[in-house]
């Protein structure tokens, strides 16, 4: 495939795995897919499996499952209601699928996740900006305006995403997008202990406030407005999964509020090849569903 065409492959593809993260639990046809991304259904198919390594079914499942597995540690939603909003016409296909992907029902997933959650130590934890009260951490809702940014999608580890900001960092650079009040961020759509570690989603963003249009493997999105619970990580990267697990296992379920299917957005605020490990700080923020 020529470079030119890949990269208007990569721009078309991109544009329909923005579509299906948005609208995950609707109907997602493929012929409404193919004509997002402007191909016929039946070469759209083939194309889809080529680019992203699974079929288009095999993709929307696991990413549904995987919702689902987030939604049952998030809420005390009632399994049968989770299962329906995924698109399970009974109970016992759901926890069929469930068990297929992790190996256990739906109801040992949440007690194990909620008991890991509780087991969780003072002392194996990195430095938070202040605990207070039963709540553990200090955590600020506030109401944050829509966000436009340019990103790069990596899929794979976490830790392994430098190649998607060098290529955003590059392409940013001589179209003048950086400014002042720019800010390097990152959404994370996966949750290392549920997704595969090659599967995980990852967008590296830059904030822009001007109009720019999307170029191959550089797309265009916007994150929305509303309430978001903000905390403030301080320390390594690799402790990250330790300040979610106590955001999403303990401070969430005390707080009266639940988090909306998107993304966490985290905030770099320091650079993490200029910055010693223990000195990194990534605030992290979680949109929560209105009242």
């Amino acid at each position: 495939m020529k470079e030119d065409t890949r990269t208007t492959y990569q721009e078309r593809i991109l544009k329909v795995l923005l579509y299906i993260q948005e609208h995950l639990y609707e109907e997602l046809g493929l012929d409404k897919l193919a004509s997002i991304a402007y191909f016929s259904p039946y070469h759209f198919h083939r194309i889809f499996r080529g680019m992203v390594g699974e079929s288009l079914a095999e993709y929307i499942r696991r990413l549904r499952i995987e919702r689902a597995a987030g939604i049952l540690v998030q809420t005390q939603r009632s399994i049968t209601d989770i299962s329906l909003e995924a698109g399970y016409d009974n109970l016992e296909s759901f926890i069929r699928a469930f068990k297929s992907r992790f190996d256990m029902s739906p109801s040992e997933y949440r007690q194990e996740k909620a008991n890991s959650a509780s087991n969780f130590k003072k002392d194996s934890l990195p430095e938070f900006a202040e605990i207070k009260g039963d709540k553990l951490m200090d955590v600020k809702i506030k109401k944050l305006k829509p966000r436009k940014v340019v990103f790069v999608r990596h899929t794979g580890p976490y830790d392994q995403c430098g190649p998607a900001w060098k290529k955003l960092c590059s392409w940013a650079g001589p179209k003048r997008l950086f400014g002042f009040s720019t800010k390097f961020l990152g959404l994370c759509y996966d949750d290392p202990d549920v997704t595969e570690p090659e599967k995980i989603r990852y967008d590296a963003c830059i904030t822009v406030t001007k109009d720019v249009e999307p170029e191959g493997e550089i797309g265009v999105q916007e994150i929305p407005q509303g309430e978001y619970a903000i905390t403030l990580h301080k320390g390594p990267l690799e402790k990250l999964s330790e300040t979610y697990s106590r955001l999403c296992g303990q401070w969430l379920p005390q707080s009266g509020r639940e988090a909306k299917n998107f993304p966490s957005v985290e905030i770099y605020l320091k650079h993490p090849d200029k910055t010693k490990p223990e000195k990194m700080k990534v605030e992290i923020q979680l949109l929560l569903e209105e009242k």
